[in-house]
């Protein structure tokens, strides 16, 4: 899920206006992925549509772009956009790719119903897997994409050569930081004053931010800093992608599935779940057996999050610059604040990493008397909390602010 949406935007804007904005001289990391044949044939155009798949580990989400440029050769502006979803994600199809490609045929069909048949030769389609196609072995994930790619060749639509490919975890924190600051207006008015972002998927979660105390820089690894050029300013961001600490990866961890690869008739139990539920639960085509720990005054807060601690705890690196840089957050962080009411789903809005601890304790203190269409909703919370305070090293009191996907 991770990208996500932020890849989803701005790999259509920019392929757009590569040419003109992007220093293509230089070595940098977009190459590859901002590709100049996604451009429109006529980039004069004053209506420009572009067709993003996003293809994550929970499901496959389609936004159908509409882009007005109102000056040649400038970064043109959103106009508005049709967005659309199927369950589950092409990982499920691990061993049916051409199921897996069909599910992607469906949502072809949104892009062909929403945009004017004479622009349809000149509209680019890109699919950018994430996570979950890059937890799958090489072979199973490249059937996956070969047959979506068969797919997109019989579309009435602009395929580039490299429309269908796995997106590195790196990249899907830089395209989400570009496009947040896109949208907010700090990379319009060429400022190096921006906003931090944290995209959690459900395989993957990413980590971005443009450090402004050469402490920072100075005391992060290499490999978390990387350096581009764009719209006539220099970025030095820092970004990381932490692969299997996704929200439903973590669930995997937190019952102790990773460790046994659900086994057979085996119940991974936790105290982060009603103590009566006994259920099954299917990740990445593999279906496991869990439920709640039966055991007297095993469930609750207190121990949920002493499991959950586990997973993340000594194993993200903690650059203490976070406690006083700003930054939004989407993905399933927005997903489980509407669900517990934190915030309104239409408008997003404001919360401190102190609200998730306070939401997760007044949910897990309560299992047994909670209704909630997920009873992962405890644990969830709870990874969430640990992930923000001893995951990256949040404090309680920083602000997030909380936007959709």
């Amino acid at each position: 899920m991770a990208t996500s949406w932020g890849a989803a935007f701005f790999v259509l804007v920019a392929s757009c206006v590569c040419s003109t904005v992007f220093h293509r001289d230089q070595q940098t990391w977009f190459e590859g992925v901002f590709l100049s044949s996604m451009c429109p044939v006529n980039v004069s155009a004053s209506t420009l549509y572009g067709i993003m798949f996003d293809a994550g580990s929970t499901g496959t989400r389609i936004h159908v772009y509409t882009f007005v440029q109102k000056i040649p050769g400038q970064l043109p502006f959103l106009e508005g956009e049709i967005f659309d979803y199927v369950k589950p994600g092409l990982s499920a199809f691990v061993d049916q790719p051409k199921q897996g490609a069909e599910s992607v045929q469906e949502l072809l069909e949104v892009a062909k119903d929403s945009i004017p048949r004479s622009h349809w030769k000149r509209t680019p389609v890109v699919l950018k897997a994430t996570a979950g196609l890059r937890l799958l072995p090489e072979e199973k994930a490249q059937a996956l994409l070969f047959e979506v790619k068969e797919i997109f060749k019989k579309s009435p639509f602009l395929v580039p050569d490299d429309s269908v490919s796995i997106m590195d975890g790196s990249y899907e924190g830089i395209l989400a930081w570009v496009t947040v600051n896109f949208l907010t207006g700090q990379l319009h008015s060429h400022s190096q004053e921006t906003v931090g972002t944290l995209d959690l998927g459900g395989a993957s979660t990413q980590i971005t931010f443009l450090p402004q105390f050469e402490k920072t820089l100075e005391q992060t690894p290499r490999d978390y800093l990387t350096s581009f050029e764009m719209f006539n300013s220099t970025y030095k961001l820092y970004t990381h992608s932490y692969l299997g600490f996704g929200l439903k990866a973590a669930r995997l961890a937190t019952l102790g599935a990773l460790e046994t690869e659900g086994i057979d008739g085996h119940t991974f139990r936790s105290a982060c779940l009603p103590r009566w539920l006994e259920a099954e639960w299917i990740f990445g085509g593999v279906k496991y057996q869990y439920g709640g720990n039966q055991e007297a005054g095993a469930v609750g807060f207190e121990p949920c999050y002493a499991e959950v601690l586990r997973v993340v705890q000594g194993k993200l690196h903690q650059p203490d610059e976070v406690q006083r840089s700003s930054f939004y957050a989407f993905s399933y962080y927005y997903d489980r604040a509407v669900d517990t009411d934190m915030i309104d789903y239409e408008k997003g809005g404001v919360l401190k990493v102190e609200d998730f601890e306070r939401k997760a304790r007044e949910v897990c203190d309560n299992l047994e008397n909670f209704t909630s269409g997920s009873p992962f909703l405890c644990m969830d919370l709870s990874y969430i909390t640990a992930l923000l305070k001893d995951g990256f090293g949040f404090a309680g009191s920083t602000i997030l602010q909380e936007i959709n996907k």
